[in-house]
């Protein structure tokens, strides 16, 4: 019996598609595949929130620091109320509230003196004597001109009298009368002119005697006995005191004289402190040899304008000598209380921005950008001012900006842990 035989033949597909197409997934399959894709998508997921996300964050986050670190840090501070009431000291010149050279009215030589620097002297006491006997002698000479004069027109009273007479008898013309009473009214105006000249020359040699034009303290002596005294060119000449030398060329002035019970005390207020000035002004002296005391003063006068080269308003304080205790020529500082009826903003000096077109503070606003904001100043405290105009109250002002600030810097406001630049 033969065994059967193996079939090696190979089969062939009956179509291409078939051939391709190979086995088709069954569900199994495509649920694998599924769980594959989602596994996936969370790897990368997990991938960028564990790593790309962070790094971009922490780049962002540097790129901001970088930028602040950029802008340049400020110190700030706020505009506060100025006081209503402002203490002012200036410097003060102390004069004497009557002061005066004694010249001489007529020339001639020193025959005395009787005062000496630091005598106080009565108004109309004598000083000094002058010997001028050229004056003596013109004087001598115009009385005797005047009973000249008088005689003359006596005389003439009496011809005219007569003439009156004739002419009521007919007996001469009145052309002649009238000559007569025309020759008599000029001999009165020549005895009134002899009379006016007397008077001259008697003041005039009155003149030889200087005496105080008020009560006061001698404080330059600028002649000694025998000084030629030329009253027409100003000069005096001795060879005797030390003072003439000084004297010379000065005109003459033989003595000076102050009144220094009473002073008066010169103040230049700025301009920009003028408007505060008023009659309820309180005001008192310091000096320097003096420490600690307070001299009263009284604001008395001011000049109502402005020095247009000092731009300062010239202020007059009376205040009493205090028994010599305040000297005429003496330095003092003058305190003055001023007030405000509106007062302003009170800023440190180290604010402001002086540029070509005016006076500036800089500003912080909210978007941390600077911002030139005009101002006007008003008082002067020293090391603050007034700001009289500009500001509202509340804003961020920059302290010691320089001149080289540029309108909408962004800047950084300095805190405990920053230093403003």
């Amino acid at each position: 019996m033969n065994a059967p035989v193996p079939d090696t033949s190979v089969q062939t597909p009956s179509s291409p598609a078939a051939n391709s197409a190979g086995p088709r997934p069954t569900r199994g399959h495509r649920k694998a595949l599924a769980i594959g894709i989602v596994a996936a998508a969370a790897i990368v997921t997990a991938a960028l929130v564990t790593g790309i996300l962070p790094r971009l964050h922490a780049t962002a986050v540097l790129d901001a620091r970088t930028a602040d670190n950029a802008a340049p840090v400020v110190a700030v501070t706020q505009p506060r109320k100025a006081p209503a009431t402002t203490d002012l000291t200036l410097p003060a010149d102390v004069q004497a509230y009557e002061d005066a050279a004694v010249r001489a009215r007529i020339s001639g030589y020193l025959r005395h003196w009787y005062v000496d620097i630091g005598t106080p002297v009565k108004a109309g006491q004598l000083l000094a004597d002058i010997d001028a006997p050229e004056i003596s002698d013109q004087l001598r000479q115009a009385r005797a001109d005047v009973a000249t004069a008088t005689a003359n027109f006596a005389i003439a009273q009496q011809t005219a009298a007569r003439w009156r007479d004739m002419l009521a008898a007919h007996s001469v013309a009145q052309q002649d009368a009238d000559q007569k009473t025309a020759e008599m009214e000029a001999t009165r105006a020549l005895l009134a002119a002899a009379n006016a000249n007397v008077s001259r020359l008697a003041q005039l040699l009155d003149y030889t005697h200087v005496r105080a034009p008020f009560d006061g303290v001698i404080t330059a002596r600028n002649v000694d006995t025998g000084a030629l005294i030329d009253a027409g060119s100003s000069n005096t000449t001795s060879g005797t005191s030390q003072n003439l030398t000084q004297g010379q060329g000065r005109g003459a002035e033989l003595f000076h004289l102050s009144q220094g019970n009473r002073l008066r005390v010169y103040v230049q207020l700025p301009q920009s402190d003028s408007a505060l000035l008023d009659g309820k002004t309180e005001a008192w002296l310091a000096l320097p040899q003096w420490p600690g005391r307070k001299f009263p003063a009284t604001v008395a006068r001011n000049a109502e304008a402005i020095d247009p080269v000092t731009r300062t308003l010239r202020v007059e304080l009376d205040a009493d000598g205090q028994n010599g205790s305040i000297l005429p020529g003496a330095y003092a500082e003058a305190h003055l209380s001023l007030h405000a009826a509106q007062p302003g903003f009170d800023l440190p000096a180290s604010t402001l921005v002086f540029l070509p077109r005016g006076t500036f503070v800089a500003v912080v606003d909210s978007a941390s950008k600077l911002r030139l904001v005009p101002v006007s100043l008003g008082r002067d405290f020293g090391s603050h001012v007034e700001i009289r105009s500009g500001l509202q109250g509340g804003e961020r002002v920059v302290l010691n900006p320089g001149d080289a600030v540029v309108d909408g810097t962004t800047v950084r406001v300095a805190t405990d842990g920053t230093q403003g630049a």
